[in-house]
Protein backbone atom coordinates (compact mmCIF):
# COMPACT_ATOMS: atom_id res chain seq x y z
CA UNK A 1 0.00 0.00 0.00
CA UNK A 2 1.53 3.62 -1.05
CA UNK A 3 1.61 5.60 1.40
CA UNK A 4 1.32 9.00 -0.37
CA UNK A 5 -1.75 11.06 1.31
CA UNK A 6 -4.49 12.15 -0.88
CA UNK A 7 -4.40 14.90 -3.20
CA UNK A 8 -7.06 16.79 -0.75
CA UNK A 9 -4.75 16.28 2.44
CA UNK A 10 -1.34 17.61 0.78
CA UNK A 11 -3.52 20.50 -0.44
CA UNK A 12 -4.60 21.17 3.42
CA UNK A 13 -1.26 20.83 4.24
CA UNK A 14 0.42 22.85 1.29
CA UNK A 15 -2.25 25.70 2.70
CA UNK A 16 -1.59 25.41 6.09
CA UNK A 17 2.02 25.30 5.72
CA UNK A 18 2.14 28.48 3.41
CA UNK A 19 -0.19 30.18 5.77
CA UNK A 20 -2.46 31.33 3.56
CA UNK A 21 -5.44 28.99 5.52
CA UNK A 22 -5.86 28.03 8.79
CA UNK A 23 -9.39 27.37 8.44
CA UNK A 24 -10.66 24.91 6.00
CA UNK A 25 -14.33 23.03 5.05
CA UNK A 26 -13.68 19.80 3.85
CA UNK A 27 -16.90 18.91 2.44
CA UNK A 28 -17.84 15.93 0.07
CA UNK A 29 -17.35 12.28 0.85
CA UNK A 30 -16.73 12.64 4.58
CA UNK A 31 -18.22 10.01 5.77
CA UNK A 32 -16.01 7.58 4.29
CA UNK A 33 -13.24 5.25 5.34
CA UNK A 34 -10.06 6.30 4.97
CA UNK A 35 -6.38 4.81 4.57
CA UNK A 36 -4.50 5.40 7.59
CA UNK A 37 -0.29 5.13 6.63
CA UNK A 38 0.38 4.43 10.23
CA UNK A 39 3.31 2.25 12.12
CA UNK A 40 0.33 -0.44 12.11
CA UNK A 41 -1.67 0.70 8.92
CA UNK A 42 -5.36 0.43 9.03
CA UNK A 43 -8.79 2.53 8.24
CA UNK A 44 -10.78 5.21 9.97
CA UNK A 45 -13.13 7.75 9.73
CA UNK A 46 -11.92 11.78 8.82
CA UNK A 47 -11.79 12.52 11.72
CA UNK A 48 -8.94 9.84 13.04
CA UNK A 49 -7.44 10.32 9.17
CA UNK A 50 -7.18 14.20 10.43
CA UNK A 51 -5.58 13.81 14.15
CA UNK A 52 -3.26 10.98 13.48
CA UNK A 53 -2.41 11.52 9.83
CA UNK A 54 -2.22 15.55 9.50
CA UNK A 55 -1.85 16.44 12.96
CA UNK A 56 -0.03 14.39 14.90
CA UNK A 57 2.45 17.30 15.86
CA UNK A 58 -0.73 19.38 17.94
CA UNK A 59 -0.53 18.79 21.51
CA UNK A 60 -4.37 18.99 22.05
CA UNK A 61 -6.66 17.88 19.48
CA UNK A 62 -10.89 18.65 20.25
CA UNK A 63 -14.08 17.32 18.24
CA UNK A 64 -17.29 18.49 18.18
CA UNK A 65 -20.54 17.23 17.07
CA UNK A 66 -24.50 17.51 17.77
CA UNK A 67 -24.65 14.12 18.82
CA UNK A 68 -21.51 13.55 21.59
CA UNK A 69 -20.73 17.38 22.40
CA UNK A 70 -17.06 18.86 22.67
CA UNK A 71 -14.18 15.66 23.13
CA UNK A 72 -10.69 15.90 23.56
CA UNK A 73 -9.12 13.35 21.15
CA UNK A 74 -5.54 14.35 22.30
CA UNK A 75 -4.41 16.15 24.79
CA UNK A 76 -6.56 15.86 28.24
CA UNK A 77 -3.57 17.05 30.92
CA UNK A 78 -2.86 19.89 28.50
CA UNK A 79 -6.18 20.92 28.24
CA UNK A 80 -6.79 20.57 31.58
CA UNK A 81 -4.37 23.38 32.67
CA UNK A 82 -6.96 26.02 30.70
CA UNK A 83 -8.25 28.12 33.68
CA UNK A 84 -11.93 28.88 32.79
CA UNK A 85 -11.96 25.03 32.39
CA UNK A 86 -12.51 24.98 36.33
CA UNK A 87 -15.46 27.20 35.82
CA UNK A 88 -17.61 24.29 33.56
CA UNK A 89 -19.73 21.67 35.22
CA UNK A 90 -20.40 20.26 32.18
CA UNK A 91 -19.12 20.99 28.92
CA UNK A 92 -21.41 22.64 26.56
CA UNK A 93 -23.22 20.53 23.74
CA UNK A 94 -25.40 22.90 22.09
CA UNK A 95 -23.74 24.45 19.17
CA UNK A 96 -23.55 27.98 19.77
CA UNK A 97 -22.37 27.92 23.55
CA UNK A 98 -19.83 24.82 22.32
CA UNK A 99 -18.44 27.33 19.51
CA UNK A 100 -18.08 30.14 21.61
CA UNK A 101 -16.85 27.63 24.31
CA UNK A 102 -14.11 26.51 21.82
CA UNK A 103 -13.22 29.88 20.71
CA UNK A 104 -12.34 31.15 24.35
CA UNK A 105 -9.87 28.41 24.53
CA UNK A 106 -8.28 29.34 20.97
CA UNK A 107 -8.06 32.87 22.29
CA UNK A 108 -6.65 31.89 25.71
CA UNK A 109 -3.86 30.09 24.06
CA UNK A 110 -3.22 32.47 22.03
CA UNK A 111 -2.66 34.96 24.53
CA UNK A 112 -0.15 32.67 26.41
CA UNK A 113 2.20 32.75 23.45
CA UNK A 114 2.15 36.89 23.45
CA UNK A 115 2.92 36.60 26.91
CA UNK A 116 5.77 34.31 25.69
CA UNK A 117 4.58 31.64 27.80
CA UNK A 118 4.55 27.72 26.66
CA UNK A 119 1.51 27.12 24.22
CA UNK A 120 0.30 24.32 23.29
CA UNK A 121 -0.71 23.58 18.93
CA UNK A 122 -4.50 23.18 19.25
CA UNK A 123 -6.80 21.90 16.28
CA UNK A 124 -10.50 21.86 16.44
CA UNK A 125 -12.86 19.20 14.47
CA UNK A 126 -16.12 19.74 14.32
CA UNK A 127 -18.39 17.27 12.29
CA UNK A 128 -21.41 17.64 10.77
CA UNK A 129 -21.07 21.56 10.04
CA UNK A 130 -23.64 21.52 7.65
CA UNK A 131 -26.08 20.36 10.27
CA UNK A 132 -25.26 22.66 13.01
CA UNK A 133 -25.21 25.81 10.66
CA UNK A 134 -26.90 24.87 7.60
CA UNK A 135 -27.79 28.07 4.92
CA UNK A 136 -31.28 28.81 5.39
CA UNK A 137 -32.02 31.87 2.99
CA UNK A 138 -33.57 34.70 4.85
CA UNK A 139 -34.19 32.31 8.05
CA UNK A 140 -34.40 35.11 10.80
CA UNK A 141 -32.58 32.50 13.36
CA UNK A 142 -30.32 34.57 15.59
CA UNK A 143 -28.66 32.15 17.09
CA UNK A 144 -27.60 30.11 13.33
CA UNK A 145 -26.46 33.68 12.28
CA UNK A 146 -24.57 34.05 15.70
CA UNK A 147 -22.97 30.38 15.15
CA UNK A 148 -22.05 31.54 12.26
CA UNK A 149 -20.39 34.41 13.00
CA UNK A 150 -18.24 32.52 15.40
CA UNK A 151 -16.66 30.63 12.73
CA UNK A 152 -16.21 33.08 10.49
CA UNK A 153 -14.39 35.36 13.11
CA UNK A 154 -12.13 32.15 13.77
CA UNK A 155 -11.34 31.99 9.98
CA UNK A 156 -10.66 35.67 9.87
CA UNK A 157 -7.76 35.58 12.96
CA UNK A 158 -4.64 37.17 12.04
CA UNK A 159 -3.26 33.81 10.19
CA UNK A 160 -4.51 30.67 12.66
CA UNK A 161 -1.43 28.97 11.48
CA UNK A 162 1.31 31.57 12.56
CA UNK A 163 -0.12 30.95 16.29
CA UNK A 164 -0.35 27.11 15.91
CA UNK A 165 -4.23 26.55 15.12
CA UNK A 166 -6.36 24.72 12.91
CA UNK A 167 -9.67 24.45 12.38
CA UNK A 168 -11.68 22.16 10.59
CA UNK A 169 -15.25 22.35 9.47
CA UNK A 170 -16.56 18.79 8.44
CA UNK A 171 -19.65 18.45 5.92
CA UNK A 172 -21.11 16.37 3.42
CA UNK A 173 -21.74 19.39 1.10
CA UNK A 174 -20.63 23.20 0.26
CA UNK A 175 -24.25 24.81 -0.99
CA UNK A 176 -26.15 23.53 2.26
CA UNK A 177 -23.60 25.44 4.75
CA UNK A 178 -23.85 29.27 5.85
CA UNK A 179 -23.15 31.22 3.35
CA UNK A 180 -20.96 33.44 5.85
CA UNK A 181 -18.90 30.56 5.99
CA UNK A 182 -19.05 28.80 2.94
CA UNK A 183 -17.83 32.50 0.98
CA UNK A 184 -16.00 33.16 3.33
CA UNK A 185 -12.61 34.93 1.38
CA UNK A 186 -10.06 33.18 4.45
CA UNK A 187 -11.87 30.01 4.61
CA UNK A 188 -10.41 27.21 2.57
CA UNK A 189 -13.06 25.02 1.09
CA UNK A 190 -11.57 21.59 -0.15
CA UNK A 191 -13.80 19.08 -1.54
CA UNK A 192 -12.59 15.32 -0.60
CA UNK A 193 -13.28 13.42 -3.87
CA UNK A 194 -14.52 9.71 -4.19
CA UNK A 195 -11.80 7.35 -3.41
CA UNK A 196 -9.40 6.75 -6.86
CA UNK A 197 -8.77 3.74 -8.11
CA UNK A 198 -5.09 3.49 -6.57
CA UNK A 199 -6.91 4.31 -2.91
CA UNK A 200 -9.53 1.33 -3.57
CA UNK A 201 -6.65 -0.69 -4.39
CA UNK A 202 -4.74 -0.14 -1.19
CA UNK A 203 -7.90 -0.26 0.29
CA UNK A 204 -8.39 -3.83 -0.57
CA UNK A 205 -5.34 -4.78 0.41
CA UNK A 206 -4.94 -3.05 3.84
CA UNK A 207 -8.52 -5.60 4.72
CA UNK A 208 -6.95 -8.56 2.63
CA UNK A 209 -6.01 -10.40 5.96
CA UNK A 210 -9.17 -9.41 7.68
CA UNK A 211 -11.50 -10.59 4.68
CA UNK A 212 -9.51 -13.40 3.06
CA UNK A 213 -12.26 -15.26 2.03
CA UNK A 214 -13.81 -12.39 -0.07
CA UNK A 215 -10.55 -11.65 -1.64
CA UNK A 216 -8.85 -15.16 -2.34
CA UNK A 217 -9.58 -15.29 -6.04
CA UNK A 218 -8.86 -11.32 -6.83
CA UNK A 219 -5.51 -11.50 -4.84
CA UNK A 220 -3.26 -10.94 -7.16
CA UNK A 221 -5.38 -8.70 -9.06
CA UNK A 222 -6.50 -5.86 -6.59
CA UNK A 223 -5.98 -3.00 -9.20
CA UNK A 224 -8.15 -4.52 -11.65
CA UNK A 225 -10.62 -5.04 -9.18
CA UNK A 226 -10.23 -1.43 -7.78
CA UNK A 227 -10.62 -0.08 -11.28
CA UNK A 228 -13.79 -2.18 -11.76
CA UNK A 229 -15.10 -0.80 -8.45
CA UNK A 230 -14.46 2.88 -8.84
CA UNK A 231 -17.37 5.33 -8.27
CA UNK A 232 -18.14 3.11 -4.90
CA UNK A 233 -16.99 4.48 -1.33
CA UNK A 234 -14.28 3.36 0.32
CA UNK A 235 -16.99 2.52 3.28
CA UNK A 236 -19.31 0.43 0.88
CA UNK A 237 -16.30 -1.35 -0.48
CA UNK A 238 -14.81 -2.51 3.10
CA UNK A 239 -18.98 -3.74 3.87
CA UNK A 240 -19.08 -5.56 0.67
CA UNK A 241 -15.82 -7.34 1.76
CA UNK A 242 -16.68 -8.11 5.16
CA UNK A 243 -19.76 -9.45 4.09
CA UNK A 244 -18.65 -12.03 1.28
CA UNK A 245 -15.53 -13.06 4.26
CA UNK A 246 -18.75 -14.17 6.27
CA UNK A 247 -20.65 -16.08 4.17
CA UNK A 248 -17.15 -17.26 2.35
CA UNK A 249 -18.06 -16.43 -1.21
CA UNK A 250 -15.12 -15.30 -2.90
CA UNK A 251 -15.41 -12.48 -5.49
CA UNK A 252 -15.38 -13.40 -8.76
CA UNK A 253 -15.09 -11.40 -12.08
CA UNK A 254 -18.50 -11.81 -13.38
CA UNK A 255 -19.72 -10.24 -10.29
CA UNK A 256 -18.09 -6.84 -10.51
CA UNK A 257 -20.90 -4.75 -13.21
CA UNK A 258 -23.80 -5.89 -10.61
CA UNK A 259 -22.04 -5.26 -7.15
CA UNK A 260 -20.95 -1.90 -8.81
CA UNK A 261 -24.33 -0.62 -10.08
CA UNK A 262 -25.37 -1.62 -5.98
CA UNK A 263 -22.78 -0.12 -4.44
CA UNK A 264 -22.56 3.31 -6.02
CA UNK A 265 -26.58 3.69 -6.45
CA UNK A 266 -26.62 2.42 -2.64
CA UNK A 267 -24.09 5.16 -1.95
CA UNK A 268 -26.36 8.17 -3.88
CA UNK A 269 -29.37 7.04 -2.08
CA UNK A 270 -31.49 6.61 -5.23
CA UNK A 271 -30.35 10.22 -6.88
CA UNK A 272 -28.88 7.92 -9.62
CA UNK A 273 -29.54 4.66 -11.56
CA UNK A 274 -26.46 3.39 -13.01
CA UNK A 275 -26.20 1.42 -15.71
CA UNK A 276 -23.68 -0.29 -17.65
CA UNK A 277 -25.43 -1.41 -21.20
CA UNK A 278 -24.94 -4.34 -22.77
CA UNK A 279 -25.94 -3.35 -26.35
CA UNK A 280 -23.94 -1.41 -29.62
CA UNK A 281 -24.80 1.03 -32.16
CA UNK A 282 -25.58 -2.04 -34.32
CA UNK A 283 -28.41 -2.69 -32.42
CA UNK A 284 -30.15 0.40 -33.33
CA UNK A 285 -32.27 0.05 -37.06
CA UNK A 286 -31.87 2.96 -39.16
CA UNK A 287 -30.15 5.95 -38.56
CA UNK A 288 -27.53 4.99 -40.17
CA UNK A 289 -25.52 8.86 -40.66
CA UNK A 290 -26.16 9.52 -37.22
CA UNK A 291 -24.64 5.98 -36.12
CA UNK A 292 -21.31 6.52 -38.20
CA UNK A 293 -20.87 10.42 -37.02
CA UNK A 294 -21.27 8.46 -33.22
CA UNK A 295 -19.14 5.99 -33.87
CA UNK A 296 -16.61 8.69 -35.37
CA UNK A 297 -16.53 9.63 -32.41
CA UNK A 298 -15.99 7.07 -30.32
CA UNK A 299 -12.88 6.16 -32.18
CA UNK A 300 -11.49 10.08 -31.31
CA UNK A 301 -12.44 8.85 -27.31
CA UNK A 302 -10.76 5.86 -27.56
CA UNK A 303 -7.30 7.41 -29.05
CA UNK A 304 -7.44 9.70 -26.45
CA UNK A 305 -8.28 12.61 -28.73
CA UNK A 306 -10.11 14.31 -26.60
CA UNK A 307 -10.02 18.03 -28.20
CA UNK A 308 -11.94 16.88 -30.78
CA UNK A 309 -14.74 15.25 -28.73
CA UNK A 310 -17.89 16.70 -28.04
CA UNK A 311 -18.60 17.77 -24.57
CA UNK A 312 -22.60 16.60 -24.75
CA UNK A 313 -24.95 15.38 -27.58
CA UNK A 314 -29.34 16.27 -27.94
CA UNK A 315 -30.87 13.58 -28.97
CA UNK A 316 -34.39 15.18 -30.31
CA UNK A 317 -37.51 14.22 -31.80
CA UNK A 318 -40.84 12.57 -31.22
CA UNK A 319 -42.11 11.16 -28.48
CA UNK A 320 -40.98 7.08 -29.12
CA UNK A 321 -38.33 7.56 -31.64
CA UNK A 322 -36.17 5.49 -29.11
CA UNK A 323 -33.76 8.50 -27.68
CA UNK A 324 -33.21 6.47 -24.72
CA UNK A 325 -32.40 3.55 -26.81
CA UNK A 326 -29.76 5.20 -28.42
CA UNK A 327 -28.48 6.71 -25.50
CA UNK A 328 -27.50 3.21 -24.19
CA UNK A 329 -26.01 1.64 -27.07
CA UNK A 330 -23.71 4.58 -27.42
CA UNK A 331 -22.34 4.04 -24.14
CA UNK A 332 -22.78 -0.25 -24.68
CA UNK A 333 -20.50 1.04 -28.10
CA UNK A 334 -18.15 3.16 -25.96
CA UNK A 335 -18.10 0.59 -22.99
CA UNK A 336 -18.72 3.28 -20.23
CA UNK A 337 -21.61 3.43 -17.88
CA UNK A 338 -24.17 5.48 -18.48
CA UNK A 339 -25.50 7.78 -15.24
CA UNK A 340 -29.07 8.53 -15.17
CA UNK A 341 -30.09 11.59 -13.17
CA UNK A 342 -33.23 10.66 -11.18
CA UNK A 343 -35.29 12.03 -8.08
CA UNK A 344 -32.36 14.76 -7.38
CA UNK A 345 -34.77 17.65 -6.31
CA UNK A 346 -35.49 18.15 -2.73
CA UNK A 347 -38.36 19.90 -0.95
CA UNK A 348 -36.01 21.10 2.28
CA UNK A 349 -34.34 24.09 1.42
CA UNK A 350 -30.15 23.46 0.00
CA UNK A 351 -31.23 19.43 -0.34
CA UNK A 352 -31.12 19.71 -4.14
CA UNK A 353 -28.33 21.86 -4.43
CA UNK A 354 -26.62 19.03 -2.25
CA UNK A 355 -28.17 16.43 -4.09
CA UNK A 356 -26.34 17.38 -7.13
CA UNK A 357 -22.98 18.36 -5.67
CA UNK A 358 -22.82 14.39 -4.89
CA UNK A 359 -23.74 13.42 -8.13
CA UNK A 360 -20.77 15.49 -9.59
CA UNK A 361 -18.56 14.23 -7.28
CA UNK A 362 -19.67 10.55 -7.96
CA UNK A 363 -19.40 11.67 -12.03
CA UNK A 364 -15.95 13.18 -11.24
CA UNK A 365 -14.68 9.25 -9.69
CA UNK A 366 -16.26 7.60 -12.67
CA UNK A 367 -13.56 8.92 -14.52
CA UNK A 368 -14.89 8.21 -18.10
CA UNK A 369 -19.09 8.18 -18.09
CA UNK A 370 -22.20 9.44 -20.18
CA UNK A 371 -24.71 11.07 -18.03
CA UNK A 372 -28.46 10.96 -20.21
CA UNK A 373 -31.34 13.09 -18.58
CA UNK A 374 -34.45 12.20 -20.62
CA UNK A 375 -36.99 14.68 -20.62
CA UNK A 376 -34.36 17.64 -20.25
CA UNK A 377 -37.12 20.47 -21.37
CA UNK A 378 -38.53 19.56 -17.65
CA UNK A 379 -35.52 18.28 -15.54
CA UNK A 380 -32.58 20.70 -16.34
CA UNK A 381 -34.53 23.62 -14.46
CA UNK A 382 -34.89 27.25 -15.99
CA UNK A 383 -32.83 30.36 -15.70
CA UNK A 384 -35.40 32.23 -14.64
CA UNK A 385 -37.18 30.37 -11.10
CA UNK A 386 -41.14 30.59 -11.28
CA UNK A 387 -42.67 31.80 -8.40
CA UNK A 388 -42.73 29.38 -5.16
CA UNK A 389 -39.60 27.26 -5.68
CA UNK A 390 -37.13 29.71 -3.88
CA UNK A 391 -35.19 30.08 -6.12
CA UNK A 392 -34.25 26.23 -6.37
CA UNK A 393 -34.73 25.81 -10.29
CA UNK A 394 -32.37 28.56 -11.53
CA UNK A 395 -29.90 27.38 -8.86
CA UNK A 396 -30.04 24.20 -10.31
CA UNK A 397 -29.95 25.44 -14.12
CA UNK A 398 -26.68 27.35 -12.44
CA UNK A 399 -25.27 24.34 -11.46
CA UNK A 400 -25.98 22.09 -14.26
CA UNK A 401 -24.48 24.40 -16.94
CA UNK A 402 -21.54 25.43 -14.84
CA UNK A 403 -20.89 21.60 -15.12
CA UNK A 404 -21.71 20.81 -18.60
CA UNK A 405 -19.38 24.08 -19.71
CA UNK A 406 -16.22 22.83 -17.15
CA UNK A 407 -13.73 22.29 -20.14
CA UNK A 408 -11.92 19.87 -17.75
CA UNK A 409 -14.64 17.45 -18.10
CA UNK A 410 -13.96 17.20 -22.13
CA UNK A 411 -13.69 13.67 -22.62
CA UNK A 412 -14.28 12.56 -19.30
CA UNK A 413 -18.20 12.89 -19.00
CA UNK A 414 -20.42 13.15 -21.79
CA UNK A 415 -23.91 14.43 -21.71
CA UNK A 416 -26.54 13.43 -23.32
CA UNK A 417 -30.00 15.34 -23.07
CA UNK A 418 -33.04 13.74 -24.53
CA UNK A 419 -36.33 15.62 -25.70
CA UNK A 420 -39.51 15.73 -27.59
CA UNK A 421 -39.65 19.31 -27.12
CA UNK A 422 -35.29 21.17 -27.30
CA UNK A 423 -37.31 24.23 -28.06
CA UNK A 424 -38.17 24.48 -24.37
CA UNK A 425 -34.74 23.51 -23.64
CA UNK A 426 -32.68 27.09 -22.32
CA UNK A 427 -30.68 28.25 -24.90
CA UNK A 428 -27.57 28.64 -23.25
CA UNK A 429 -27.82 24.77 -22.22
CA UNK A 430 -27.69 23.65 -25.82
CA UNK A 431 -25.19 26.03 -26.79
CA UNK A 432 -21.61 24.71 -28.27
CA UNK A 433 -19.44 24.33 -25.44
CA UNK A 434 -22.16 22.62 -23.46
CA UNK A 435 -23.94 20.36 -26.63
CA UNK A 436 -21.87 20.40 -29.54
CA UNK A 437 -23.75 17.99 -31.69
CA UNK A 438 -27.76 17.61 -31.94
CA UNK A 439 -28.74 14.31 -33.63
CA UNK A 440 -32.84 14.35 -34.88
CA UNK A 441 -34.41 11.05 -34.52
CA UNK A 442 -37.38 10.52 -36.79
CA UNK A 443 -40.04 7.87 -36.93
CA UNK A 444 -39.09 5.22 -40.25
CA UNK A 445 -40.53 7.23 -43.29
CA UNK A 446 -39.96 4.13 -45.61
CA UNK A 447 -42.06 1.38 -45.61
CA UNK A 448 -39.10 -0.99 -45.91
CA UNK A 449 -37.43 0.69 -42.82
CA UNK A 450 -40.94 0.60 -40.47
CA UNK A 451 -40.74 -3.17 -41.81
CA UNK A 452 -37.47 -3.91 -40.48
CA UNK A 453 -38.34 -2.12 -37.13
CA UNK A 454 -41.84 -4.23 -36.67
CA UNK A 455 -40.19 -7.33 -37.62
CA UNK A 456 -37.20 -7.04 -35.18
CA UNK A 457 -38.96 -6.05 -31.87
CA UNK A 458 -42.03 -8.50 -33.18
CA UNK A 459 -39.07 -11.25 -33.15
CA UNK A 460 -37.61 -10.17 -29.86
CA UNK A 461 -41.21 -11.51 -28.40
CA UNK A 462 -41.36 -15.14 -30.07
CA UNK A 463 -43.15 -13.63 -33.67
CA UNK A 464 -41.81 -15.80 -36.07
CA UNK A 465 -42.93 -15.06 -40.06
CA UNK A 466 -41.83 -15.71 -43.76
CA UNK A 467 -40.84 -13.02 -45.62
CA UNK A 468 -43.57 -13.57 -47.91
CA UNK A 469 -45.51 -12.71 -44.74
CA UNK A 470 -43.59 -9.71 -43.49
CA UNK A 471 -44.15 -8.85 -47.17
CA UNK A 472 -48.26 -8.98 -47.60
CA UNK A 473 -48.17 -6.85 -44.47
CA UNK A 474 -46.20 -4.04 -45.89
CA UNK A 475 -48.75 -2.55 -46.99
CA UNK A 476 -50.57 -1.81 -43.90
CA UNK A 477 -47.99 -0.58 -41.87
CA UNK A 478 -48.61 2.79 -40.43
CA UNK A 479 -47.24 5.68 -41.67
CA UNK A 480 -44.38 7.28 -39.46
CA UNK A 481 -44.11 4.16 -37.32
CA UNK A 482 -41.72 4.73 -34.19
CA UNK A 483 -40.04 2.98 -32.02
CA UNK A 484 -42.44 2.76 -29.63
CA UNK A 485 -45.17 2.71 -31.47
CA UNK A 486 -44.18 -0.58 -33.21
CA UNK A 487 -43.32 -2.50 -29.63
CA UNK A 488 -46.69 -1.44 -28.70
CA UNK A 489 -48.12 -3.30 -31.80
CA UNK A 490 -45.82 -6.23 -31.76
CA UNK A 491 -46.91 -6.73 -27.53
CA UNK A 492 -50.42 -6.57 -29.30
CA UNK A 493 -50.22 -9.10 -31.48
CA UNK A 494 -48.10 -11.40 -28.76
CA UNK A 495 -51.11 -10.83 -26.46
CA UNK A 496 -53.46 -12.26 -29.33
CA UNK A 497 -51.20 -14.86 -30.33
CA UNK A 498 -50.46 -16.17 -26.28
CA UNK A 499 -54.77 -15.92 -25.81
CA UNK A 500 -54.61 -18.47 -28.49
CA UNK A 501 -57.54 -16.17 -30.32
CA UNK A 502 -55.03 -15.89 -33.66
CA UNK A 503 -52.04 -17.33 -35.36
CA UNK A 504 -48.90 -14.89 -35.44
CA UNK A 505 -49.49 -13.63 -39.02
CA UNK A 506 -53.42 -13.23 -38.21
CA UNK A 507 -52.53 -11.52 -35.09
CA UNK A 508 -49.87 -9.16 -36.91
CA UNK A 509 -52.26 -8.56 -39.78
CA UNK A 510 -55.31 -7.78 -36.90
CA UNK A 511 -53.26 -5.27 -35.63
CA UNK A 512 -51.87 -3.57 -38.22
CA UNK A 513 -55.47 -2.92 -39.60
CA UNK A 514 -57.29 -1.86 -36.86
CA UNK A 515 -55.31 0.02 -34.38
CA UNK A 516 -55.18 3.61 -33.76
CA UNK A 517 -52.19 5.66 -33.85
CA UNK A 518 -50.72 5.69 -30.30
CA UNK A 519 -49.61 9.47 -31.04
CA UNK A 520 -51.44 11.80 -33.67
CA UNK A 521 -49.92 12.47 -36.72
CA UNK A 522 -49.90 16.05 -37.00
CA UNK A 523 -48.12 16.06 -33.20
CA UNK A 524 -45.24 13.79 -35.01
CA UNK A 525 -44.98 16.59 -37.59
CA UNK A 526 -44.45 19.27 -35.33
CA UNK A 527 -42.45 17.27 -33.25
CA UNK A 528 -40.56 16.47 -36.26
CA UNK A 529 -40.04 20.05 -37.11
CA UNK A 530 -39.17 21.37 -33.91
CA UNK A 531 -36.12 18.60 -34.75
CA UNK A 532 -35.16 19.33 -38.18
CA UNK A 533 -34.43 22.87 -36.11
CA UNK A 534 -32.00 21.84 -33.70
CA UNK A 535 -30.30 19.35 -35.86
CA UNK A 536 -26.67 20.54 -35.73
CA UNK A 537 -25.56 19.18 -39.35
CA UNK A 538 -28.18 18.37 -42.69
CA UNK A 539 -26.97 15.11 -42.85
CA UNK A 540 -29.02 14.26 -40.05
CA UNK A 541 -32.12 15.08 -42.18
CA UNK A 542 -32.65 12.93 -44.76
CA UNK A 543 -34.47 14.35 -48.04
CA UNK A 544 -37.64 11.99 -47.10
CA UNK A 545 -38.73 13.71 -43.62
CA UNK A 546 -38.02 17.32 -45.57
CA UNK A 547 -40.95 16.14 -48.41
CA UNK A 548 -43.38 14.93 -45.23
CA UNK A 549 -43.02 18.05 -43.63
CA UNK A 550 -43.66 19.91 -46.81
CA UNK A 551 -47.09 18.11 -47.15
Amino acid sequence: MSSSLPTWASEVIARYESGSAGCFVLHGNVDDRFFLPLKTPRLGNLAEFLSEVLLPRFDVVLTYDLGGGVDVERGKEEFSNWPSLKNEVQLPTQPLKASRFLGRYLTYVRNLRHVGAKAPKVALILKGAHLMCPSLPNALNYDLHALASVWQAWASEANLASHDQAVFLLSENLTGLHPLVANHPSVADIEIPLPTVEELSGLMETLSDKCREAITGIKDRLPWAAARLRGATGSAVEDLLLRRHYDKKPLVENDFSSLKKQLVERDCAGLIEFVEPDRSLDGVIGLDTAKDWLKRDLDLWRRDELEAMPMGYLFCGPVGTGKTYLAECLAGEAGVPVVTLKNFRDRWVGSTEANLEKIFSLLHALDRCMVFIDEADQALGKRASGSGDSGVSSRVYSMIAKEMSNPRNRGKLVWILASSRPDLIEVDLKRPGRIDVKIPIFPATEPEEALALLRALSGKRGIKLSDEEWEKLKEHLPELLTAGGAEALAVKAVRLVKTKTHEPFEAMHHILTTSLPPVPFETLKAQMRLAVKEATESEFVPDQVIEILKS
